[in-house]
């Protein structure tokens, strides 16, 4: 059948199946804390879809100024799902989409110095961040999964025995199944929760028939967007956390496709992604980053041309402008997002712990970096006034665990790691001086 185009669409497909049940649940997720109206939900993750297809387009487009040019996917990061909740909690839904477009123009600046700055950014410090928004995120699908807070039937048997019977689900289809269906196990679980709940009397189908076949772009659907510097410097941090994960992606990639990444190739994926997140503002989606789970899929296939991604793209956008699509997904039970977002946000804290197993600890400050780090970033998450009394400037900045734990992370690492080698390096020569005279 050779690169025939029912192959390379079958193939670009399968890329969409395996990345859909990730890139759907940001949406869900964050518009479900938001308490926004399903019809705004049903924008989001329409809205989504498409910009998840713009933005593969672009990383996939290799030119002079952007696009990395490998067989990549982009989609939202679960990294970013717990600082838009908060900053819309906060600020306003029209400050995440602020934040989100400065840090879109931010990466795009940057792009072409960050891999000088990556060095700020070892694996102690981008393990201990990541780690840290993985264990703020597990509320989120906790309360999910009875039911969601404050619904009238939190806590209820049936909204329990829903999601723990979706994570169990998921569990053993990764457990005992293999190739394709593996990969797709939070798809699966979503769709087969859906249906036994739709048993239980628990989804309401008459939604989607109201919902439109077809609609168009509606740029700041929610508004304008307002711009608020704690909400900037969150979403900048997590972009930065986003780029450096997107680094392993690209490089693993590079291997797998026998393709050299060049210090240029980075920077111009880098400021596809910047490119992106500026336009996800825009259209009020969300920043989007590399997928890693794309890759396991590169490798299984054994397809490494960049056609298949085209037209799994193509594909994103198509769904991206049909409503009933979307209509359809956000009829997945509160309790059933819970299980299957569990597993999801479980693996990011995994991530996180796998990151840190590249890490020497048995040097004393790198246990003190992971361990004031987490420590700060749960703590702030919990008791988020802890740092009432001070000014309104450095509260902001001290309430999100997130940025309170990655500062701490990034001061430590400097102190512990960073400054011990410069001194090194200036006794160093001073030392070779004395041996020569």
């Amino acid at each position: 059948m050779g690169n025939s185009p029912v192959k390379t669409w079958s193939i670009g497909l399968q890329h969409v199946l395996a990345m859909y049940a990730g890139a759907v649940l940001v949406p869900l997720i964050v518009g479900g804390a938001l308490n926004l109206s399903f019809e705004q939900l049903t924008y989001l993750v329409s809205i989504d879809l498409l910009t998840c297809g713009i933005a593969t387009l672009l990383q996939v487009w290799k030119n002079k100024f952007f696009g990395i040019g490998l067989p990549v996917m982009l989609g939202c990061t679960f990294t970013a799902v717990s600082p838009m909740i908060a900053i819309g909690v906060q600020h306003g839904v029209t400050a995440i989409y602020g934040a989100i477009i400065a840090s879109g123009i931010f990466i795009v600046i940057i792009s072409s110095v960050f891999s000088k700055l990556v060095k700020f950014f070892p694996p102690i410090v981008t393990g201990s961040v990541v780690t840290i928004i993985g264990l703020t995120l597990i509320p989120v699908a906790i309360n999910d999964m009875a039911g969601g807070q404050g619904s009238e039937n939190f806590g209820d048997p049936k909204n329990l025995i829903l999601a723990f019977s979706v994570l169990a689900f998921i569990l053993l289809l990764n457990k005992f199944a293999t190739g394709f269906l593996k990969t797709i196990s939070i798809l699966v679980g979503l769709v087969a929760g859906t249906i036994v709940a739709s048993m239980l009397g628990m989804v309401d189908f008459s939604k989607v028939g109201e919902a439109s076949w077809f609609h168009g772009i509606k740029p700041f659907y929610f508004g304008a967007p307002t711009f608020e510097l704690s909400s900037i410097i969150t979403m900048i941090l997590v972009a930065i956390v986003s780029l450096i994960e997107s680094t392993g992606v690209y490089l693993a990639l590079g291997d797998i496709t026998k393709q050299k990444v060049t210090e240029k190739d980075l920077a111009r994926g880098y400021r596809s992604e910047g490119l992106a997140s500026v336009l996800g503002g825009i259209l009020n989606s969300f920043p989007y980053t590399a997928y890693s789970q794309n890759v396991g899929l590169v490798q299984l296939t054994g397809v490494k041309t960049k056609n298949a991604i085209f037209a799994a793209g193509t594909i994103l956008v198509i769904l991206g402008f049909l409503p009933k699509v979307a209509a359809i997904t956000t009829l997945i039970p509160t309790p059933v997002l819970g299980g299957a977002s569990l597993a999801m946000f479980g693996m990011v804290v995994a991530y996180g712990v796998k990151m840190l197993s590249q890490v020497d600890f048995n040097k004393q400050g790198n246990l003190l970096i992971l361990a004031c780090s987490v420590g700060m970033g749960l703590g702030v998450t919990v008791v988020p006034d802890l740092f009432i009394k001070l000014p309104e400037t450095v509260r902001i900045l001290a309430q999100s665990g997130i940025v309170a734990g990655s500062f701490t992370a990034i001061v430590l690492n400097i102190l512990f790691n960073m400054v011990p080698n410069f001194q090194r390096k200036a006794v160093q020569p001073e030392v070779s001086e004395q041996k020569a005279s």
